[in-house]
């Protein structure tokens, strides 16, 4: 049976950790949870300490030395930690694949590093007899590819907020949070904190809640500026612009946020033209959930889908060129505020202006 789990499976688990555990991954966050789950599985409540060695600058010698170091009761084991082990583990990896094979019963080497191949021999040996903890965010198989696994990243956030903030945050909430936030599960965690004040003990954290608190005014000014212009309301969305510029927004500023949103309508309607050459049948909608824009807020989906057709094939296909000739004017010749004023007021007009191709991007 592997012996290599995901972070979200460790933390569930309450067998007793394995004398050598890797935990690899790039989210200092998860890193830290599945650290301190080990501890407890350790040393239940007891504030044990513990070695800690930077893997930069550390020997051999010196952990094998404290890893055989009985504890000075007895009784519990010796936990010994390597941070930032990725150059110890490079440097020593035969002696660690002997130690793998042989570990001192009394201790438990914990090695923390970035990148953990699976073809090496201290991999495969670790699925077998170790402990090795992912801690990345989740991802599942889309095709042959591997993608971020939404629905189990929604799981996870509904559950910590609940477990550790003591707020419910909504289904609805939750998919909101991602949206504005993504998977960066330190700020997930700052944020869902932040919105148990607002809710109270016991609370619940709505949409609304997320938008106030997390999202702020700006947020949601910038959303209803990219709705309207893609709805094809040029009025409304100039008037939101007008808004954040005169409360001190920076149009360079402006500008990133709102491309982030028109981009997911350009990479949609080029998966779509690149699914058409292939002689793929796809629908719209689908072709906007593989540009990014989530599968499980159906009605913000449905709402996408619309404002694309709005669009239509010839203005959608021009978003990339649109926002690049908009970057390197607003970083030369439209630097000034008033000069950058009027291309952002041009990309809102060439939005919304109706479409005459907009049926032919719908089967």
């Amino acid at each position: 049976m592997t012996r290599t789990l995901h972070v979200f499976d460790f933390l569930e688990t309450e067998a007793t950790p394995s004398p050598v555990c890797v935990v690899f991954g790039d989210e200092p966050f998860l890193k830290r949870l599945a650290l301190r789950h080990l501890r407890r599985l350790l040393f239940g409540d007891d504030d044990s300490p513990f070695a800690t060695f930077a893997g930069d600058d550390i020997l051999w010698r010196d952990v094998s030395d404290e890893l055989a170091t009985l504890t000075l009761f007895g009784g519990s084991k010796r936990l010994v930690r390597v941070e930032q082990a990725d150059k110890f583990v490079s440097g020593h990896r035969d002696k660690l694949e002997d130690y793998v094979k042989k570990p001192t019963a009394s201790s438990v080497l914990v090695l923390e590093v970035s990148t953990w191949a699976n073809n090496t021999r201290l991999f495969k040996a670790l699925n077998k007899t170790g402990l090795q903890v992912e801690c990345r965010a989740p991802e599942a198989l889309a095709g042959r590819r591997k993608v971020l696994d939404q629905d189990r990243l929604k799981k996870w956030l509904i559950t910590w907020s609940a477990k550790q903030h003591d707020v419910e945050l909504t289904p609805a909430a939750a998919d909101l949070l991602l949206e504005l936030i993504g998977p960066e599960f330190g700020l997930l965690d700052q944020e869902t904190a932040k919105l148990a004040l607002y809710a109270g003990p016991g609370g619940q954290a709505t949409p609304q809640l997320v938008k106030d608190i997390v999202g702020g005014w700006r947020t949601k000014t910038i959303w209803e500026l990219v709705d309207a212009a893609v709805d094809g309301d040029a009025g409304e969305a100039l008037k939101q612009l007008d808004h954040l510029l005169h409360a001190g927004d920076h149009p360079v500023a402006l500008f990133g946020q709102i491309s982030w949103s028109l981009r997911r309508f350009a990479g949609a309607t080029r998966i779509y033209e690149q699914a058409e050459r292939r002689k793929e049948r796809i629908s719209l909608r689908d072709a906007l959930v593989r540009a990014g824009i989530p599968h499980w807020n159906r009605q913000g989906l449905e709402r996408a889908e619309s404002q694309l057709k709005q669009l239509g094939r010839e203005r959608a296909g021009q978003i990339y060129r649109w926002l690049l000739e908009l970057d390197l004017a607003l970083k030369g010749t439209h630097s000034a505020p008033q000069r950058a004023r009027f291309v952002l007021e041009q990309l809102i007009v060439r939005m919304a202006r109706p479409s005459k191709q907009s049926a032919h991007l719908d089967r």
